[in-house]
């Protein structure tokens, strides 16, 4: 891949600094407190838990669990599953550490300033906490490097009025998506690009903007390139399904699919830049003006080009699979759920890359343009 570069008005820089810390090879744990309500007394102990957190384990999971001595009661461990809680008792859940999947580490510096941090995230490294991965995100990275104090630039602030904190991303790219993910590093740059992300999503949502001019202006921009299945005729293709979600196994919130009747809008600008006939494939440059998860998956796989590789979406932008695959006894060593062995969202193997970004910067009064050209093959 060649040199990322990064333009800021009249500026240009060339980072390429790459950071980061092996992952060990198991993480923490993780611990869950819970003060039992007025509404909840009386209930056992495996009432409250197989109830509340149905989706972390089925019952016999949690039963385990109990019986592992994994919750305290107000400091006391307690085995008994069948222990009546109190109004105000304090809860606690200890998960055992466990050896999350492989994931890349390394994090390559593409733009930095005292207000903001862009990254080249590869892909197979998911950006916040969740499901498997609780440890290997770039959150956890990002807080490693300011704890570490490897470098006044990520976090430790030259500027003495700057707020002293580690980078939060603010936006998410799919485990799978590689390219430019954005941080802020002070409190007013979070709440003004929150704000840059939230405009793009409130104009797609006003029917009178509904013919989506995408060349107006626009305090945030994104590009994305993707290969996409078979031959798209059409040089360009706008898409203006809305995204809603659906009940899946293995995710606790639903899926993302496309949904015409309780879906939310969303829409995307796709440009053909080369049809590779042999391969049977199209390399597109896709800009979306909304930020649905999955979104670019979705809406591709939706006009029945889906990501080369991508191992959960098909045409008409729904699921491979839609039957559960595991049932009230299949569970983990841990307790919790097998993982599915439908595919997820979080499942690698597409082609998606986060390849140009355009802001109006949070703080100063100047635009930067950052590009990430090339895009990788991707791990299965």
């Amino acid at each position: 891949m060649s040199k990322p570069t990064t333009e800021v008005g009249e500026e240009r820089a060339q980072t390429g600094e790459t950071f980061g810390v092996p992952w060990p090879d198991l993480n923490d744990g993780l611990t869950y407190t819970d003060t039992v309500r007025p509404s909840n007394a009386a209930s056992t102990m495996i009432e409250f838990y197989s109830t509340k957190y149905k989706n972390s384990a089925p019952l016999q999971g949690w039963l385990q669990r109990i019986r592992n001595g994994q919750i305290t009661v107000d400091g006391e461990v307690v085995k008994d599953p069948h222990t009546i809680l109190r109004a105000g008792s304090e809860l606690m859940y200890h998960r055992l550490p466990w050896k999350e999947p492989d994931a890349p580490y390394l994090l390559e510096i593409l733009y930095e300033d005292d207000d903001l941090v862009a990254f080249n995230k590869p892909s197979g490294l998911q950006v916040l906490p969740g499901g498997l991965f609780q440890q290997r995100t770039v959150l956890t990275q990002l807080q490693w490097r300011e704890c570490q104090g490897i470098s006044t630039s990520l976090g430790l602030s030259t500027n003495p009025g700057a707020q002293q904190q580690h980078p939060v991303p603010v936006h998410r790219l799919g485990r799978g998506t590689s390219g430019i993910l954005l941080c802020a590093k002070s409190k007013l740059a979070k709440s003004r690009l929150a704000a840059y992300f939230a405009e793009g999503t409130s104009v797609v949502g006003d029917n009178r903007k509904s013919n989506m001019d995408l060349g107006g202006v626009r305090r945030i921009s994104k590009v994305y390139r993707a290969l996409a299945s078979g031959i798209i005729d059409k040089d360009e293709v706008i898409i203006k399904q809305p995204i809603g979600i659906m009940r899946y196994q293995g995710v606790a919130n639903g899926l993302y699919v496309a949904s015409s009747s309780v879906g939310k809008p969303a829409l995307s600008k796709v440009d053909v830049l080369e049809r590779d006939i042999p391969g049977n494939c199209t390399l597109v440059q896709v800009e979306i003006q909304s930020g649905r998860p999955h979104q670019i998956r979705i809406h591709l796989s939706f006009i029945g080009h889906p990501l080369l590789g991508d191992p959960l979406y098909v045409t008409g932008g729904h699921p491979k699979c839609f039957n559960s695959e595991s049932g009230e006894n299949d569970f983990a060593q841990d307790g919790g759920y097998q993982r599915p062995i439908n595919p997820v969202p979080g499942d690698c193997g597409y082609y998606l890359h986060a390849h140009h970004l355009v802001l109006h910067h949070p703080t100063m009064k100047k635009i930067s343009d950052m590009a990430v050209p090339e895009l990788a093959k991707r791990d299965s």
